[in-house]
């Protein structure tokens, strides 16, 4: 259907499932990092159409591996979602003003992860 490359940095075997099941079921194939400096490593030798960043990773965080993505040259231009539990009033506006291209709260809307993962890649194709 579609067959873009999604990066899902996230360290909850659960959660990761679930990005796995529905992404794929959607037509997008998925590369999985359990750690942010797995995600900025598989994302420099793959440059996927988008990473989804879980925030609480154990080793890298997601905002220090969205800073290391963003200082190379070779990922610097893919978009990042933050996908977080985090979600007090004015963490959006945290994670979009550190550099994160959108925002997906936990537990995640299935309808809205297909709907941003779409537009973030038919935004990319064009």
């Amino acid at each position: 259907m579609t067959g873009e490359r999604i990066l899902v940095a996230e360290d909850n075997e659960k959660n990761m499932k679930l990005f796995r099941d529905v992404l794929g079921a959607t037509g997008f194939r998925t590369l999985e990092a359990t750690t942010g400096a797995e995600a900025v490593a598989l994302a420099a030798e793959h440059t996927p159409d988008l990473v989804l960043m879980d925030i609480q990773m154990p080793d890298v965080d997601g905002v220090e591996a969205l800073r290391r993505l963003r200082a190379d040259a070779r990922t610097a231009s893919i978009p990042v979602l933050a996908v977080t539990a985090q979600a007090m009033q004015g963490d959006r506006e945290h994670f979009l003003a550190v550099g994160f291209d959108g925002y997906l709260s936990k537990p995640v809307n299935v309808r809205e992860l297909i709907g941003v993962v779409r537009r973030y890649c038919d935004g990319r194709a064009g």
